[in-house]
């Protein structure tokens, strides 16, 4: 073998061990890289917590809980309507403890603890969710805690948390119960994946279930106003103003103005700066302070000092949070996700607004709703699809056989001197003159139909608004304009009569149909043919019962129960867990 070749061997040789070398150096840096990369996720495993692991007969008695189901030392004790949700929370970790770690109360649950303690600022009671009970369970882990304790501890929490969840997002009580046509059902969480995924490990348990709030600026305001009405309770003296035997009127000397100087100012009608003479003269600002109340109340703001405006004024302030607590309830109880602006009427305040796609209100105006007795206005939700200019009014058979067959057989030629026509099914003409006995029998045997001919005189007015639903409900204009000029507006039959058609037309025409402008809305309402214009995007409808109403402005309005809603409302949440669902 020559030198040469012997030199390329070694040369070889020389390579084969530097890359061995290298290979090597690699090899061990990337196994401390893994290992680097094992220990940092092993640690962060480690930060978080690890669930209380229990024995077998700890895991028979978390079963045999949730199977009963009732925990005994809860105030509402019977969860019946959560078990399936608790069973299938504990299956998941395995019937471990996910609120417990070490025997310790977790960071998470003393959290959830603290959030719990402080559900009055969320318009619902501490006490639902077991209040004070609290202090005693945690008090607990302070010493040698047993099993059974960290069970118990575990479950209640689990349950009281569910149910703060489920009430803030969707209402204690599912509306249906009342026939209202909201379904909260497709906005149910999955409650045992969202306390799971979102809770149990999360950082920030406030931050995480203040997302579960109804996502309106309206709501949020109401909570606010929830606030201050909270504190302005604590700081009345609740002694009531003294009857007068006659109105008071600017000028009358009346007994109670130091003490309506006092509550006016508390509840921010009369500015702190406005100067009230002494003595009891009703007077000065005091007068523009009890106009302003008025107002608020939606009463005739005329000053006066009344009857009903005392008993307004002495309704107490706790009692005015218990109002905002319920229309909070109802708050929960509406949609999210609306795919475009609504329109929201509500019945209690005779007011429709119409919302941009940042819920500001862009118009509002007055409506009357149906009849406190018998013609109520239905709650509900739907979508507005059309409007019709210069209708036909079809007579709904209740109104046609209550009303309207008396008049006919005492005068045939009724229908024809009130601008009324007899149709069949298909809306074809049958008779618009004088009623004859067959026609009158077929009326009356609900084969033929009464509708009023379109025109300025029609009850519908000039313009409705369809939202098909199964009441039999939408919106219209109305010859009679002087009702809207009244405080309370509760005449109708039931359907929604607006104040000002023609700017709802623009307005819900405005994006759908363009060219729809105020002068081509004014042309299609006096002209000579019925029209209808379908709307190129449906829009949400919301018909609401709201007895607190707090405006963009802050103002806080309080409105008459007139259907009693509100006491039915209070009448099922007394009697606790478990709720209508």
């Amino acid at each position: 073998m020559n030198q040469s070749r012997i030199y390329r061997r070694l040369l070889l040789v020389l390579a084969l061990v530097v890359i061995a070398t290298l290979c090597g150096l690699a090899v061990r840096s990337a196994g401390r890289a893994h290992a680097l990369s094992t220990s940092s996720a092993k640690g962060a495993q480690g930060a978080a917590n690890t669930p209380q692991q229990l024995s077998p007969a700890g895991q028979a008695a978390l079963r045999a809980i949730i199977q009963t189901p009732m925990l005994p030392e809860l105030r509402w004790p019977n969860f019946s309507d959560y078990d399936k949700h608790v069973e299938k929370f504990y299956e998941s970790y395995g019937y471990s403890l996910p609120w417990v770690s070490n025997m310790q109360a977790t960071a998470q649950a003393q959290q959830v603890i603290a959030v719990l303690l402080k559900a009055e600022n969320e318009g619902l009671s501490a006490d639902d969710y077991d209040g004070s009970r609290w202090a005693d369970r945690l008090a607990k882990f302070k010493s040698q805690p047993s099993e059974t304790d960290a069970v118990r501890f575990d479950v209640d929490l689990t349950v009281s948390l569910m149910r703060y969840i489920s009430d803030l997002h969707i209402g204690k009580v599912n509306p249906k119960h009342f026939d209202f046509g909201y379904d909260v059902d497709v906005k149910k969480y999955d409650l045992p994946e969202f306390v799971k995924q979102n809770v149990v490990e999360a950082s920030d348990v406030p931050a995480v279930l203040a997302q579960v709030e109804p996502p309106y600026p309206g709501y949020q305001r109401t909570i606010q106003a929830l606030h201050t009405y909270m504190e302005l309770a604590k700081q009345s003296d609740a002694t009531p103003l003294p009857a007068s035997a006659k109105p008071v009127k600017p000028g009358d000397s009346y007994a109670g103005v130091p003490q309506l100087t006092r509550m006016l100012r508390l509840v921010g009608d009369l500015p702190p700066d406005a100067v009230v003479p002494d003595g009891t003269v009703y007077q000065g600002p005091l007068v523009d302070a009890v106009k302003k109340f008025q107002s608020r109340l939606g009463r005739d703001a005329d000053g006066r000092i009344t009857a009903q405006t005392i008993g307004d004024l002495n309704v107490p302030l706790s009692s005015r949070v218990r109002q905002m607590q319920l229309t909070l309830e109802r708050w929960r109880w509406l949609p999210i996700g609306l795919h475009s602006a609504p329109i929201v009427a509500n019945i209690p305040e005779f007011r429709v607004r119409a919302y941009d796609e940042n819920y500001k209100v862009a118009l509002q105006m007055n409506v009357v709703v149906g009849k406190a007795y018998g013609h109520g206005t239905p709650v509900f939700q739907d979508q507005m699809e059309y409007v019709v200019f210069r209708p036909y009014w079809n007579v709904p058979y209740s109104i046609t056989k209550g009303e309207m067959l008396p008049r006919i057989a005492k005068d045939p030629d009724y229908l024809a001197k009130k601008g009324f026509e007899v149709v069949d099914a298909r809306q074809q003409l049958v008779s618009s003159g004088t009623v004859t006995s067959d026609v009158l029998a077929q009326i009356r045997a609900g084969k033929l139909f009464i509708r009023e001919t379109p025109g300025p005189k029609n009850s519908l007015g000039l313009a409705k608004f369809i939202f098909p639903n199964n009441f039999n409900v939408y919106m219209h204009d109305t010859p009679a304009h002087e009702l809207f000029s009244r405080s309370r507006r509760d005449f109708s039959h039931g359907c929604i009569r607006l104040e000002r058609p023609a700017d709802m037309a623009v307005w819900v025409l405005r994006n759908n149909n363009p060219g729809w402008d105020m002068d081509r809305v004014r042309a299609a309402m006096n002209g000579g043919t019925t029209q209808q214009v379908n709307l190129a995007r449906p829009i949400p409808v919301l018909i609401v019962y709201g007895t607190v109403v707090v405006t963009e402005d802050g103002v806080v309005h309080f409105y008459d129960d007139i259907y009693k809603h509100d006491a039915e409302l209070e009448k099922v949440l007394q009697t606790g867990y478990p709720y209508p669902g």
